[in-house]
C-alpha cells in the first residue's frame, strides 16, 4: 500500500485551504494543452473565427464541454453546440489549417519548463498524454523542443490506435502508465491537468490529479481533483514524495 504524506494544507486555486494527505508517487503524466503550453486563448479565437461566418458565438459554456476531447469528439461536440452545417471531417480539416497557421508561436505555462526539467533532472520518469494528434503537437511544440524531448514518450490521442476512447475516459493515462519500461501501477502515477474532463479521466484511471484551471471553471468542476493550483509554479514535489525544489 502506498505511503501517505501528511504535510499540512495547500492553497486551492479560490485561495482556500485544502487538505493534503498525498500518496506517494513515482512516475508523472502531463496533459499539454492549457497545462504546458498556452493554447486554450489561441483555441478559443479559433474556434470563433469558424463559427463567425454563420452568426455564432463560441461561449464559455461550450468551451469547457469540450476541453479534453479528442479531435473528432471535440469537433462533433462544437457542431452540434453551433449548430454549424458541416460535417466533422470538415470542421477538422479547417480547424487544422487553422491550427497550422495560428499554433506556432503558443508560449509555455508558468511554471512548466521549471517542473518538467526539476523531475527529468532528478530521474522522474515523465510522460505526455494529450487529446492532440501528432500533426498538431508538433506545431505546438516546434519552439520548444528542448523542453518536449525530456518527455520519455507521448502519448497523443487523437492520433494514437491504442487510446480507444478519449478523455474523459481514463485510457489516454492508462496507455502512457504502460509504456514505461517499469510499468507502474496506476496508484504511482501522477497526472497533471487543467480540464475537468482531464480530471476525470486521472481520477478514473484511478491516479491522483494536480489541477491547474482556467479561472472561470466553476468550482464544482474542480472538486474531484487530488488538489487545485493557481499555476504550476505553486506545486510542491515533496508532497506527492518527490524530489523538493532547491
Amino acid at each position: 500500500m502506498s505511503r501517505l504524506f501528511s504535510t499540512g494544507s495547500v492553497l486551492g486555486a479560490g485561495g482556500s485551504k485544502m487538505a493534503s494527505n498525498f500518496r506517494k508517487v513515482t512516475h508523472c503524466i502531463f496533459d499539454m494543452d492549457g497545462l504546458l503550453l498556452d493554447t486554450e486563448k489561441i483555441y478559443t479565437e479559433l474556434t470563433q473565427s469558424i463559427a463567425d461566418p454563420y452568426g455564432k458565438v463560441y461561449t464559455w459554456e461550450i468551451k469547457q464541454s469540450v476541453m479534453g476531447l479528442q479531435r473528432e469528439a471535440a469537433a462533433e461536440a462544437i457542431i452540434k453546440a453551433l449548430d454549424l452545417p458541416m460535417t466533422p471531417e470538415e470542421y477538422v480539416e479547417i480547424s487544422t489549417e487553422k491550427i497550422n497557421q495560428m499554433m506556432g508561436n503558443c508560449k509555455m505555462m508558468p511554471g512548466a519548463e521549471r517542473l518538467v526539467r526539476h523531475l527529468h533532472q532528478h530521474n522522474v520518469p515523465i510522460a505526455l498524454a494529450t487529446s492532440s494528434g501528432l500533426d498538431s503537437v508538433e506545431v505546438k511544440t516546434k519552439n520548444h523542443l528542448e523542453v518536449f524531448d525530456l518527455f520519455h514518450h507521448k502519448v497523443m490521442g487523437s492520433s494514437d490506435a491504442e487510446v480507444k476512447e478519449g478523455k474523459p475516459a481514463p485510457d489516454i493515462f492508462l496507455v502512457a502508465a504502460s509504456r514505461f519500461p517499469d510499468k507502474p501501477i496506476p496508484d504511482q502515477c501522477l497526472v497533471f491537468e487543467d480540464a475537468p474532463n482531464g480530471v476525470t479521466a486521472g481520477v478514473s484511471a484511478g491516479m491522483q490529479v494536480v489541477m491547474v484551471p482556467d479561472p472561470h471553471i466553476e468550482e464544482a468542476q474542480r472538486k474531484h481533483a487530488t488538489v487545485v493550483l493557481k499555476s504550476l509554479e505553486e506545486f510542491k514535489p515533496e508532497q506527492f514524495g518527490l524530489p523538493a525544489f532547491q
